[in-house]
């Protein structure tokens, strides 16, 4: 052996996904991506993929968990909270107190929010008072075309799903920003205060009509609009759902078609990978579980977020239905033998910015599906940081099952950072570990990922099943 040779077969080498796989694996990745893409089309919001979720895993022989009373192997079931998250599971052939194998996603990206009584009229336009949603760079949502996705409530108390400006016939929305001509003090702020978050605002309307008597005349035309097609009020915003996204369709990127462009990949990526896996299992060892979840882009809180009690209460229905009973001690053992994995996108290198990463333990766009030991910031804080016992086994799994993976950190130490919902499914004395697709622009309108990499990602959680 040349010392080139021992070299090679000493020292560790990222591979480039592509250059990895066959012809054959090309075309079902491309067969894949193509179904993704209509995926983010019609889930932007967190609703809309779970109904999304719904409909595919009845397709796919699951049924509601609240309509069985007893569980045996091969059952596939799901549960929904609130119309912001989903439970679904394979009944696996072992007991399933010896634990599940559990991927976990968020369904819910960076955004705006409209306020609770957000119409107002000034300079004779209409505009829509918002709130964003998540970490997101201001200045990105600006002169882009917007949509509206939510839910709204009529004064016949019907409740009403909105998707307006999709279509090609919709009108789409605006926030308006200066001319470069008038912007000199504009120009000369940081960039976190060139946009204030109050100047968010959506155009939606700028012709008045005749009206005796009233003094926001574009306003009012608004409003009888409004009240024409949807039957609604001003008052009807205030108990309201409404979500400001970006308009445009997922679209391939590059002249070789290697990137999937698209808003809210961050971390429908995952969900949609996460998804497609749970749903082609047949009869596991293990019980086989994935969870979606909302909320996570501001802390997982709330009745639908990852901090919920809405994964464990499911759990321990499943053993119910499974076992005959759970008790505590049941709960708690099935937790502890379980292990999940916290399927969220990690931060691809980007060559315009390279000073932001190390070389070394960044992951990059196009050499698969990423696994990140710990997540956080300065000094690993808000971070579960797997055990190396798990990161192995779990390395190993890939690696039999030939998928191409990396491993990556979210920045430079002193850079910033970030967490996942890993850290709170720790918390419950459960081995986690991080698993995703690196995304370039992650939580602009307009994020970027490799298909090899939401393809491996997919790989991923297939060979994490078999565990």
């Amino acid at each position: 052996m040349t010392d080139k040779e021992l070299f090679d077969s000493l020292a560790y080498e990222r591979k480039n996904a592509y250059l990895e796989m066959s012809a054959a694996e090309k075309a079902e990745m491309d067969s894949f991506c193509d179904d993704y893409r209509v995926f983010l089309d019609n889930g932007k919001t967190e609703r809309e993929c779970i109904k999304l979720s719904v409909k595919a895993a009845q397709e796919a022989g699951f049924v509601d968990l609240a309509g069985i009373d007893e569980l045996k192997p091969g059952d596939k079931v799901y549960k929904v909270n609130r119309g912001k998250s989903i439970f679904m599971a394979v009944i696996g052939k072992e007991d399933i107190r010896k634990g599940i194998n559990i991927a976990g996603a968020h369904i819910d990206s960076p955004r705006l929010d409209l306020k609770q009584n957000p119409l107002y009229e000034s300079t004779d336009m209409t505009l829509l008072k918002t709130h964003y949603y998540g970490g997101i760079k201001k200045y990105q949502w600006t002169a882009v075309p917007l949509a509206i996705h939510g839910v709204i409530y009529n004064t016949s108390g019907e409740k009403l799903e909105i998707v307006l400006g999709e279509k090609e016939d919709d009108p789409v929305f605006v926030i308006t920003d200066l001319l470069p001509h008038l912007a000199k003090d504009q120009m000369t702020k940081k960039m976190t205060e060139g946009i204030e978050g109050e100047n968010l605002n959506v155009l939606i309307g700028g012709m008045p009509i005749e009206a005796e008597g009233v003094k926001e005349k574009v306003k009012f035309s608004i409003l009888k609009l409004l009240n024409a097609r949807y039957g609604i009020t001003e008052k009807s915003f205030q108990s309201a759902e409404l979500e400001i996204v970006p308009a445009q369709k997922a679209k391939n990127v590059g002249l070789d078609e290697s990137f999937i462009g698209a808003y809210g990949q961050d971390d429908r990526v995952c969900a949609y990978t996460t998804l497609r896996a749970v749903l082609e299992e047949e009869m596991p060892q293990r019980t086989a579980a994935a969870i979606l979840v909302d909320k996570e882009e501001i802390g997982s809180m709330g009745n639908t977020g990852a901090k919920s009690a809405f994964m464990t209460m499911t759990i321990a229905e499943l053993i119910e239905k499974a076992c005959g009973g759970c008790s505590v001690t049941d709960l708690n053992r099935t937790i502890e033998n379980s292990a999940c994995m916290s399927s969220d996108v990690s931060a691809a290198v980007d060559p315009n910015y390279l000073s932001v990463s190390e070389a070394n333990n960044s992951a990059y766009a196009g050499c698969g599906v990423t696994i990140v030991k710990y997540t956080g910031a300065r000094g690993k804080s808000d971070s579960s940081d797997a055990n190396a016992e798990f990161v192995y086994e779990i390395g190993k799994l890939m690696d039999e099952d030939g998928v191409i993976w990396q491993t990556g950190e979210l920045g430079k130490v002193d850079q910033g950072g970030g967490g996942t919902i890993a850290q709170y499914v720790a918390n419950l004395n459960m081995d986690v570990i991080d698993c995703g697709v690196p995304v370039l622009s992650m939580h602009s309108p307009f994020e970027v990922t490799a298909k090899s990499d939401v393809y491996m990602a997919y790989r991923a959680y297939r060979a994490f099943y078999k565990r």
